[in-house]
């Protein structure tokens, strides 16, 4: 039966449906693009989620660093931790307790981590997951990770078998478990993959989608090689073939749109809200958003939307 949220949904203007879609979009930084901002209320709008990235190879302690600064100045953070990159047991334990004692962090992020060798014991997301450190140190939300275009590092059957895994965790630990996935560029493969995973793996995990922020193309098309981005990056190979398209800042907007929509008709549709990689560009992304949010939108007859938003 269609739940009374969902009936509200799709009561909603298409305008309203890109809105409300967007309302609880998340942002993220790495903890040295955070170390150029003075202050991130002059970016953002308090209460903002944020995650913060725990790249291989770097100090977790710049990612407790980034965390407490954004607690500071009204935000909300929430922390990535890498399976790969944890050194040990002890190591989360420690920092677990931290991040709830001087920060009251009480949601994280944990991923694999793109490290071929492991720092210390953890190989894969569920054997963290399985320490019961999470509920010991108090915290409620987790998101785990989630590959709508496959993944360049785990093969197809490892995906599907930690997504089986992470739901029947789910249901046996209590805690929310969501999945957040890196960004795509159109919406067939989002929801082809999402489809899926109900139908075959039966998931009921909600998905936070990944969507790029605002960069020329040429920049997009780096990182999303970098990421072993599949089948959307056509969208972007078609433009590119246009070598004057390559500076050109290139906006999400017919992604969002066609997500929405999908949402609005599709009531077992699993994707619940999106996550915004900046792609370095914090301070136009998050205006871009902003813009969204506010209504400041106009529908193109193709497709998309134009959004009205200025970069002071």
């Amino acid at each position: 039966m269609e739940s009374q949220a969902m009936t509200e949904v799709r009561a909603m203007s298409e305008v309203e449906q890109i809105v409300d879609f967007l309302s609880t979009c998340s942002l993220e930084v790495t903890p040295g693009g955070a170390a150029k901002v003075d202050d991130f209320r002059s970016l953002l709008r308090e209460g903002q989620t944020v995650y913060v990235t725990f790249l291989p190879g770097s100090d977790f302690a710049d990612t407790l660093t980034t965390v407490q600064k954004l607690k500071a100045q009204g935000m909300r953070p929430v922390p990535h931790l890498a399976a790969r990159s944890i050194p040990s047991k002890a190591f989360l334990e420690e920092n677990l307790k931290r991040l709830r004692d001087e920060c009251a962090i009480e949601e994280a992020l944990l991923i694999g981590g793109g490290v071929d060798t492991p720092v210390g014991e953890f190989t894969e997301t569920m054997q963290v997951l399985r320490t019961g450190l999470f509920e010991k140190y108090g915290f409620r939300k987790l998101g785990v990770a989630g590959h709508p275009e496959g993944s360049p590092d785990i093969p197809a059957a490892e995906c599907d078998r930690a997504i089986r895994e992470k739901n029947v965790f789910a249901k046996d630990s209590g805690l929310q478990l969501y999945i957040a996935t890196q960004f795509c560029f159109e919406a067939a493969p989002i929801v082809a993959w999402d489809r899926r995973l109900r139908e075959e793996l039966g998931n009921e995990l909600p998905i936070h989608i990944g969507i790029p922020g605002l960069a020329t193309i040429k920049t997009l098309l780096k990182h999303a090689q970098q990421c072993g981005i599949g089948n959307s990056m056509r969208v972007l190979t078609r433009q590119a073939a246009n070598i004057t398209k390559l500076m050109t800042v290139r906006e999400p907007d017919t992604l969002v749109r066609d997500l929405a929509m999908e949402r609005s008709r599709n009531p077992e549709f699993g994707v619940r809200q999106c996550h915004l990689y900046p792609l370095g560009g914090l301070k136009k992304s998050a205006a871009w958003l902003y813009g969204v949010q506010d209504g400041k939108i106009e529908l193109k007859r193709k497709g998309g939307f134009e959004t009205q938003f200025s970069v002071d």
